[in-house]
């Protein structure tokens, strides 16, 4: 509750700045606040009245904002990703049919995911199962690259991280778990 008060007296703040400057500036600075909102606005607000069939990806971008990434398949439907970061620990998966219309959408950061990620997939396989990694880590000397997962392992309060561990040809060499301290910061 802290943390909307801030963000609504930022946003008065911002909105009387804003009253100074031209149209453009202004419809830059209210598109800028609405992500803000976005990023903080809580889950049940984000996916509120979502409805399979009626919803078009027009209102599912001016509730949820811009996606992450948006992937277009050859049957002309989509999925949008919305990751809920940079230490969230759940992403969202929007699918929308031929048409634009909302079908569903799917926190994918769970057991049942990671367990999907094997040895010999590529990065973009694991990336577009689990959306966008909360970090990225470089190890020279071994020549491998990890992606980590920020996410809530028993499904209420116990963070954790899962981790993908790349070859330097982009291939899933193995997989791993570990702790999480502090909101995600390891």
């Amino acid at each position: 509750m802290k943390k909307i008060v801030v963000a609504a007296l930022a946003a008065v703040s911002l909105t009387s700045l804003l009253s100074g400057c031209d149209q453009q500036q202004s419809e830059e600075g209210l598109n800028k606040l609405k992500a803000f909102f976005n990023a903080v606005k809580p889950d049940n607000l984000l996916l509120k009245n979502l409805q399979p069939g009626v919803t078009t990806e027009a209102q599912i971008r001016d509730q949820m904002g811009e996606p992450e990434t948006e992937r277009a398949f050859t049957d002309g439907s989509k999925r949008l990703e919305y990751p809920r970061g940079p230490a969230g620990t759940t992403t969202y998966m929007v699918d929308l049919d031929s048409d634009g219309l909302f079908v569903s959408a799917t926190q994918v950061l769970t057991a049942e995911n990671f367990a999907k990620v094997r040895p010999g997939m590529t990065m973009d396989e694991v990336r577009r199962l689990l959306g966008k990694p909360t970090e990225i880590a470089e190890y020279r000397l071994k020549k491998e690259r990890v992606w980590s997962w920020h996410w809530l392992e028993d499904g209420v309060n116990q963070d954790a991280m899962f981790n993908a561990h790349f070859g330097p040809d982009g291939i899933v060499v193995t997989t791993s778990r570990s702790e999480a301290i502090r909101g995600g910061q390891r």
